[in-house]
């Protein structure tokens, strides 16, 4: 049932790439209404089995779920409608700031799982720095295991060229104290989404 579910999502949003315009969105909504329920579910089920990761609280799927309509006006791409579907996993769902969990579902090879510290705020990446600073042996480990090393490779985001404000610059963990984002992403395939358990997966992913 998830395997014809999701081949729906998939199928719409290839078609929307194609046919990103407003009169044709009415003339499919039905498509993608159905679209958009299979994506739905997927979401609802990795919030009521989310307890094996993280405690996100009672975050509903629609609390968690991006629009499909692009925000057009600061953007010279006028389409619009976004040709993925997207939900962030955390206690305040979409507007969740701190520690959270990306799924993306887009066709073609383009899905991908993504988690860690996003846009943190000045407090939230000051007592992340100041963790790492005093023993970064527990996140170096993490980083170093297997499960992580096999679905992310290793940490990503953005970086400051310098030492941060009251931190040296030969610090021993200076490489974890100039970052200003903590993120790891890995990409799925439309087979993984399409298989008889994603969730599970999903899951696996966010564990690590």
């Amino acid at each position: 049932m998830m395997r014809n579910s999701l081949e729906s999502t998939l199928d719409f949003l290839r078609l929307l790439k194609t046919h990103n315009s407003r009169d044709w969105f009415e003339a499919n909504r039905a498509k993608y209404e159905a679209a958009r329920t299979a994506y739905t579910e997927l979401v609802g089920d990795l919030i009521d089995r989310f307890d094996q990761v993280d405690d996100i609280g009672g975050v509903t799927p629609k609390e968690c779920m991006f629009r499909i309509n692009r925000d057009v006006r600061f953007s010279k791409d006028k389409s619009p409608y976004k040709t993925a579907m997207g939900a962030v996993l955390g206690r305040a769902g979409r507007a969740s700031t701190g520690r959270i969990y990306y799924l993306h579902v887009e066709p073609d090879g383009s899905s991908f799982l993504a988690g860690g510290l996003y846009e943190p705020s000045p407090a939230e990446l000051g007592a992340m720095r100041a963790v790492l600073a005093r023993d970064s042996r527990p996140f170096r480990k993490i980083l170093g295991a297997k499960d992580f090393r096999r679905y992310f490779g290793e940490l990503g985001g953005e970086s400051l060229k310098t030492a941060p404000q009251g931190y040296p610059k030969d610090h021993p963990d200076i490489d974890l104290l100039r970052m200003k984002q903590f993120m790891a992403s890995h990409p799925m395939s439309d087979e993984t989404l399409l298989s008889g358990d994603p969730v599970s997966y999903i899951l696996n992913v966010f564990k690590a």
